[in-house]
């Protein structure tokens, strides 16, 4: 069996909040933001996450990179408990996990050219390269995500939406990382340009062998690039299974409402498939419900829903549910 290049185990991120209007001595209130998530990533393949806004995946993402601490868990890359480690001996294993940020201009120094940008993590972690290698690398990096080398000296200003997210990848793979987290990286560009470089990401993870995990809130998108899909609600996974099965055999009433949300291009279809209906908002994470975080909106909802916390149950080939009235139904999801 291959062994996973990521395993996390029982994650949690909490957050200490304080009411602006609180005495000093009142204590602060807990955010939980992630609660005990776990699951593994396979050398080579693309975990995509998905979920409302609030459900903790960019969390997840920023606590597996470092750039936010974990408060319970593991998170294992490749033997190394990444969680439990000080900034310097994390150092050396940043070159190997990489971060592909949402707002590609946002994530770039405008300061900066984008040789100067995509060459930073090399001047960081490679200190004996000459300048002249350096350049080499960067123009063909630069032309392998589609940008011409003759733009080395120009500033992030200067290019599109979808021309600053081939930079901030070309960035993150210019140190030849085992694991890229994407954040989102598609949400920010039109529609067009989305699939563009949804492709772009398909053949950079081929030709460099790359573990990925892909957040993003389209379904559609998610199924198109990912082997596996976790669903994520209230920072808790609800449901796990490969791409195919998730979206076409949803178990969880969660990712039933979900997929019921992304239109089917078919429009005989998309009137006689049943919609389930997602009502309320998502609960404050300061205050979660009890038991199942979800059934205060879930229609199946039972009083013993409010106990015990469902745990992630193998229904079968792998297929994962964090629910104890789940029932397959069918779905589409469009392209």
């Amino acid at each position: 069996m291959t062994k996973p290049i990521l395993s996390v185990r029982d994650l949690s991120v909490t957050f200490d909040v304080r009411s602006p209007s609180a005495w000093p001595w009142t204590p602060a209130r807990k955010l939980h933001a992630v609660s005990k998530v776990s699951f593994d990533l396979l050398p080579g393949e693309c975990l995509g996450i998905v979920g409302e806004s609030g459900s903790g995946k960019s969390t997840l993402a920023r606590a597996i990179v470092g750039t936010i601490p974990s408060s319970n868990g593991q998170i294992l890359f490749e033997d190394s408990d990444l969680a439990n480690m000080d900034p310097r001996q994390r150092r050396v294993h940043r070159r190997d996990v990489q971060m592909i940020f949402q707002d590609p201009l946002a994530a770039l120094n405008p300061r900066m050219t984008v040789g100067e940008i995509i060459a930073e993590p090399l001047v960081t972690h490679e200190h004996g390269l000459s300048r002249k290698e350096v350049k080499r690398r960067v123009g063909e990096l630069m032309e392998k995500v589609g940008l011409l080398p003759g733009l080395i000296n120009r500033y992030p200003h200067e290019f599109s939406g979808g021309q600053c997210q081939r930079i901030g990848i070309a960035r993150a793979l210019i140190l030849k990382p085992k694991l890229v987290i994407c954040d989102e990286p598609v949400s920010a560009l039109d529609v067009s340009v989305q699939a563009q470089v949804i492709n772009l990401l398909i053949s950079l993870q081929k030709d460099f062998d790359l573990s990925m995990l892909f957040i993003a809130h389209d379904l559609s998108v998610v199924k198109h690039i990912s082997d596996r899909i976790a669903v994520m609600y209230l920072g808790r996974i609800m449901e796990m299974a490969d791409a195919e099965t998730l979206t076409t055999t949803p178990a969880h009433p969660y990712t039933q409402a979900l997929i019921a949300s992304v239109p089917i291009p078919d429009p005989a279809l998309e009137k006689a498939r049943p919609r389930p209906i997602l009502e309320g908002e998502l609960p404050s994470p300061i205050s979660p419900p009890s038991g199942c975080a979800f059934r205060t909106r879930c229609p199946k909802a039972q009083p013993l829903c409010a106990g015990d916390r469902p745990v992630l149950e193998d229904i079968g080939k792998g297929h994962f549910v964090a629910c104890p009235f789940h029932a397959p139904e069918r779905a589409l999801v469009a392209g």
